[in-house]
C-alpha cells in the first residue's frame, strides 16, 4: 500500500472497521460494546453468518504489537481452530500487510471433506478485505 505504516496499522487496531471490511451476505456484527481497547488479551464478541446460519465468535487477541503485528485467535465460533496473524511491514514510506490464516474444521475427519468447499470461500472474504481496504483507505 502506497502508505507509511503508521496510517496503515491504525485501522486494522480499529474493532470500529471490521464491519465495512467484511462482506455484507456474512451479516457481520460487533456485539462487544465500542470502543475496544485493542491489546494482547483483549476479547471481542460478533455475530456473523456463514452459508445463512448465524455464529457468536469470540476473538481474543492473542499477540499486539504495534504497528508490525498483531494476532487474532477464535475462542468460540464455527472453527474448530482459527488463528490469524496480521504483519505489517515499512517498505520506505510504503506498507506490505500479510495475512496469514490457520484454521481447522470441526467434526474431524468429517471436516476435512468439507475443506474443498470452505476454502474458497475464506480466500473469497479475504479477496473481498483486500479490495475494500485499498477503497477504504483511498488507494483503489
Amino acid at each position: 500500500m502506497p502508505l507509511p505504516v503508521e496510517k496503515v496499522y491504525p485501522f486494522f487496531s480499529d474493532a470500529r472497521n471490521l464491519q465495512s471490511i467484511t462482506p455484507p451476505e456474512l451479516d457481520f456484527r460487533i456485539l462487544t460494546p465500542m470502543p475496544i481497547d485493542m491489546r494482547e488479551g483483549a476479547l471481542m464478541d460478533y455475530r456473523i453468518k456463514l452459508n445463512g446460519i448465524p455464529f457468536h465468535w469470540r476473538t481474543r487477541i492473542a499477540h499486539w504489537d504495534p504497528p508490525h503485528a498483531f494476532v487474532d485467535e477464535q475462542v468460540k465460533g464455527p472453527y474448530a481452530f482459527w488463528h490469524h496473524t496480521h504483519t505489517f511491514y515499512d517498505e520506505g514510506g510504503k506498507t506490505r500487510m500479510d495475512d496469514e490464516v490457520l484454521f481447522r474444521l470441526p467434526l474431524w475427519p468429517l471436516g476435512e471433506v468439507a475443506y474443498p468447499f470452505v476454502y474458497p470461500k475464506v480466500k473469497r472474504i479475504f479477496d473481498f478485505r483486500r479490495r475494500k481496504i485499498r477503497q477504504l483507505l483511498g488507494i483503489a
